[in-house]
């Protein structure tokens, strides 16, 4: 199966792996976090492996058709996975006595909907991206760079794809090269000074720390497309130039305000430091709203 890409549907809070196949235009969705969330058992893998053999048994054709595709599990790794799209999604359903059924297919029909609206107009996308980090608890400050910084990181894997560098491993080491440049570190080592593993590195920056990772890359593509590299060799050197640039300013920063610029704060804390804020700021509203009451 050719998936466009993977994401994450919330239903009630709890999560949906799923993915988008382009080709078809149609989202394929775990079969195993669908039954979790109706069942709520605490073994939903082995509550499908029977299912599974019952509908099999009784020659349910949809459970025939269903697809295995390797989605990405707790830990990080990837593993094959049950799969089935919409259609098939609610002739499963029908054979789970739940009472989250009627509502989960509504869930379902307003998922579709907004895929294919994205895809219309691609606008839709951002603002479902900016919604998210508003309810993870980013600022807004934060969320402009936050997107400004993924238009940058395309714009460079981009002009990589044009130069001949392989999707992957290769942008993995590109990506360290101007990383180390201008942080000091890998990207490992900075997802480890972070407590972080599998999340994402840029999520877990501060808003100075995506500043200086954007005008790393895009010193970097500016750099790329002057002097056309020909290949990996060549656009190492080009991402060693693009993260000094960024190194340079880091150093400029930290000289003239006498701090460290890159924090071991993950967004977790960064986020908490934030609610703290609002929370102060929502408490004094209150007070003076009670004093001028009293």
């Amino acid at each position: 199966m050719n998936m466009e890409y993977e994401n994450m549907q919330l239903f009630e809070d709890q999560p949906i792996r799923c993915a988008w196949n382009e080709a078809e235009e149609e989202w394929y969705f775990s079969i195993v976090d669908v039954v979790a969330v109706l069942t709520e058992s605490k073994n939903s893998a082995a509550y499908w492996r029977k299912l599974k053999q019952r509908l099999k048994a009784e020659g349910n054709e949809t459970v025939t058709n269903c697809h295995g595709l390797k989605l990405k599990a707790v830990d990080g790794k990837r593993r094959l996975t049950d799969v089935a799209n919409t259609e098939q999604l609610l002739r499963i359903i029908q054979s789970i006595p739940s009472k989250k059924a009627e509502p989960f297919k509504l869930w379902l029909a307003q998922v579709g909907k907004e895929r294919i609206d994205e895809t219309l107009n691609p606008e839709l996308i951002a603002e479902r991206l900016i919604a998210t980090y508003e309810r993870k608890g980013y600022t807004k400050e934060w969320i402009n760079q936050r997107l400004m910084a993924i238009s940058a990181r395309k714009e460079l894997t981009d002009e990589w794809k044009e130069r001949g560098i392989k999707k992957g491993k290769e942008y993995a080491m590109l990506t360290d090269e101007l990383t180390r440049a201008w942080s000091g570190m890998t990207t490992r080592q900075y997802k480890k000074m972070k407590g972080i593993k599998k999340e994402s590195l840029r999520d877990n920056m501060s808003t100075t720390e995506l500043v200086l990772n954007m005008l790393a890359e895009t010193a970097t593509k500016e750099f790329s497309e002057a002097e056309r590299p020909k290949g990996f060799s060549q656009s190492v050197s080009v991402a060693k130039r693009g993260g000094k640039v960024a190194g340079d300013a880091r150093k400029a920063i930290e000289k003239g305000t006498g701090k460290a610029v890159i924090t071991n704060k993950n967004a977790m804390e960064l986020n908490h430091v934030v609610t703290q804020m609002i929370e102060a700021s929502v408490n004094v509203v209150i007070d003076n709203e009670n004093e001028e009451n009293s």
